[in-house]
């Protein structure tokens, strides 16, 4: 913190907020607005770097609050001052900007409404760039190639259609707020328009200008005569174009066919394009086309003026690298600068808080092509793609067998099951479309999408548990099981966080837990058994419900307010030995025959899922043979006796075996051992060896 500021700082700073907002024809109300907000910060803060660019952080907060009078629209947000233009005079990249504004919302107190917008801007820049790196490479496969300069002597050459295809794709999706930062949606959104473009170019009259004859996806007639009637609708390559490039399409159908097509016609409807209304043609004929680069061009400017703030059209600028930040592709070898910007780059994924961890989004996307041994386009669509197979030729619903299942119970649980899958439902849809603090809402479609993907799981996985526990425990009654509200609770928060990771969803755990108010220990308790009872899984899903397994055994568990506390009192403190969990061991675990860490102790483990024990020990993969877990799911969910030492709180097993990465607390008390916690928080036995850490919030 400074106050001791010299006279002439200040003037300096106010001859640059000035000759900023003249470059901006910026009203007097906002720049004075911002010079006393900044002056603020300024007096208080010690702000390192070019002063300019707080200034250009001031500006824009105050446009954000401001708003104008609109003709019978009442007021709009914003004053019509696009942050592109704010960055441009102040020379500040896209990525230095998201960096400083966040310090800026800190030091300024904003609103959590204005941080919601500045993370969603984020959000959507990041999905923008990895669009726009499979936009490039698929139009050139496509079309001619946009930078040719004979081309530019064409009236309507390549580059210009280039730049429509993409100027008409970012004002498609600026439209539908719920596409936006969704990379499989945007990525399909973008098939769309390239197939609308295509099958225009190839009724064009200079379509050989335009089409690339080596194309893989070209119809079977203009490869034989160069030509394709006019009088029908031009032909679709959208369903070509998923199987080059990495898409899914039923996933790119839906989109067309429920948000594209129509906006579309729209458009049209409203002349903002101009060709066949009904065939949707003829928008690249000569004198047609300029009035639609035009159109679209003028239509996207106020579109950015007025909702969108950042103008995607950047990315198609010569100027591109310096207004995002990313390094130069024409750079063979890192420069000093170059290395300084891919080091803001990296700090920049780093420390963004808008992008989830766990997302195909997290700094791979800024990695040289050939670095790259999956695109982060091809990972999101390829995980959706095996869960659709995973749900393939099921339904929503319990199927005869299940049924069959349910009607051999004593009582009969079909009715309750069903209206409690209905209510998660509502909760779940209801949570998913509206604004929380950190997500912005999204549309229905995509919850009813999500959410009859998730029920379609759990009815499978359901119906595969109830298959092997009635063969392992032949004649029981599984009434008991199946009346467990828990049981089942956790069973569909599972199923609905698996979907939303692979639709790389902002929504990671612990958002579903949170909206159905599950506590992180019940969810830790059915994700062996839903590992178990889906080969389908795939290994990044694997991978991230271990990891929500980590969590849950490094801090969730262990919170003032867990359900671990009440388990452990509920067993009256008579939990399994350390000898007792530990396999094929009498011996304490800081003796020389159980100097091993944990992890192949685990890797060894009879139940532990191959899978799960390739990420978790790094001993290699075991796919084959997997062994029935020693603890039925009946028993793990079952109620003994108070007091019994057989209570399960983690869902541990049985003598010799463990299905937790770490000993939980209840397999490390021991009668023959002195249990201290440390003042880190770690957990010792007899004074020497140091078991488990984990934070101390509760208990």
């Amino acid at each position: 913190v400074s106050n001791d500021r010299p006279p002439a700082s200040d003037c300096s700073v106010r001859r640059s907020l000035e000759t900023l907002c003249q470059e901006l024809n910026m009203d007097e109300q906002t720049a004075a607005a911002a010079m006393d907000n900044f002056t603020a910060i300024w007096n208080t803060y010690t702000l390192e770097g070019d002063v300019v660019h707080w200034l250009a952080c001031s500006l824009y907060a105050a446009c954000r609050k401001g708003s104008v009078p609109t003709v019978g629209k009442g007021l709009m947000e914003g004053n019509c001052v696009s942050l592109t233009r704010i960055l441009r005079s102040s020379k500040l990249s896209l990525i230095q900007f998201f960096s400083k504004m966040r310090k800026w919302s800190d030091m300024s107190n904003l609103s959590q409404h204005f941080r919601l917008r500045m993370e969603q801007l984020e959000r959507n820049f990041e999905v923008s760039t990895v669009i726009f790196r499979k936009f490039e490479p698929i139009f050139m496969d496509m079309f001619q190639d946009p930078h040719s300069p004979v081309a530019q002597r064409l009236p309507c050459h390549i580059g210009d259609v280039f730049k429509f295809c993409w100027t008409l794709f970012v004002y498609t999706k600026g439209n539908f707020r719920m596409i936006g930062d969704d990379l499989v949606n945007s990525y399909h959104l973008l098939l769309c328009c390239l197939d609308l473009v295509f099958g225009n170019a190839l009724l064009c009259s200079n379509r050989k200008e335009l089409i690339n004859p080596t194309f893989r996806g070209l119809p079977a007639l203009y490869r034989a005569d160069g030509h394709v009637s006019a009088d029908e609708p031009p032909p679709c390559v959208l369903e070509r174009l998923c199987e080059l490039h990495d898409g899914l399409v039923v996933e790119a159908k839906g989109i067309k066919q429920h948000y594209f097509k129509p906006y579309i016609q729209k458009l049209f409807q409203k002349q903002i394009l101009r060709g066949s209304e009904e065939l949707l043609t003829e928008m690249l004929d000569p004198q047609n086309f300029i009035d639609n680069n035009k159109a679209i061009n003028r239509e996207y400017e106020e579109y950015v003026l007025t909702v969108g703030d950042f103008d995607e059209r950047v990315f198609l600028g010569a100027d591109a690298d310096e207004e995002i930040g990313t390094p130069r592709k024409t750079v063979p070898e890192p420069s000093a600068g170059l290395a300084t910007t891919r080091h803001q780059l990296q700090q920049h994924v780093e420390k963004s808080g808008s992008l989830a961890p766990s997302t195909p989004l997290t700094g791979r996307v800024y990695l040289k092509e050939k670095d790259l041994l999956v695109t982060p386009v091809s990972s999101a669509t390829q995980t959706v793609s095996r869960l659709q197979s995973m749900v393939a030729g099921s339904r929503a619903a319990p199927s005869d067998h299940l049924t069959q299942i349910f009607k051999s119970c004593s009582r009969d649980p079909t009715e309750s099951i069903l209206a409690r899958v209905k209510t998660l439902g509502q909760t779940f849809k209801h949570h998913y479309t509206n604004d929380s603090e950190d997500t912005p809402g999204s549309h229905i479609d995509f919850a009813e999408n999500r959410l009859k993907l998730a029920e379609i799981l759990y009815y499978k996985i359901l119906e595969n548990v109830m298959a092997q526990e009635t063969k392992r425990l032949q004649g029981k009654d599984m009434s008991v099981l199946l009346e467990q509200d828990i049981f089942h609770c956790s069973l569909m928060a599972c199923c609905l966080e698996v979907v939303l990771f692979a639709y790389s969803s902002q929504r990671t755990f612990p958002w579903i837990i949170s909206v159905v108010k599950l506590p992180p220990f019940y969810f830790f308790k059915v994700i062996e058994v839903f590992i178990r009872s889906e080969e389908g899984l795939s290994r990044d899903m694997v991978k991230h419900l271990n990891s929500i397994e980590e969590q849950v055994l490094e801090s969730r568990a262990w919170t003032r307010d867990s359900a671990l506390w009440s388990a452990l009192k509920a067993a009256g403190s008579k939990v399994p030995t350390v000898e007792e969990v530990i396999p094929g061991s009498g011996s304490a675990p800081g003796s020389a025959s159980g100097a091993q860490s944990h992890l192949p102790l685990v890797a060894l483990s009879p139940i532990i899922h191959p899978r799960i024990r390739e990420f978790r020990s790094g001993l290699g993969s075991a796919r084959k043979d997997v062994p029935p877990s020693p603890l039925s799911v009946h028993d793990r969910y079952s109620s003994p006796a108070a007091g019994s030492a057989k209570r399960r709180l983690f869902g541990d097993d049985p003598p010799l075996a463990t299905s937790t990465l770490i000993p939980s607390v209840s397999q490390l008390s021991s009668p023959a051992k002195r249990l201290t916690f440390g003042s880190t928080g770690t957990l010792k036995i007899g004074g020497q060896t140091t078991i488990l850490s984990i934070p101390l919030q509760g208990g």
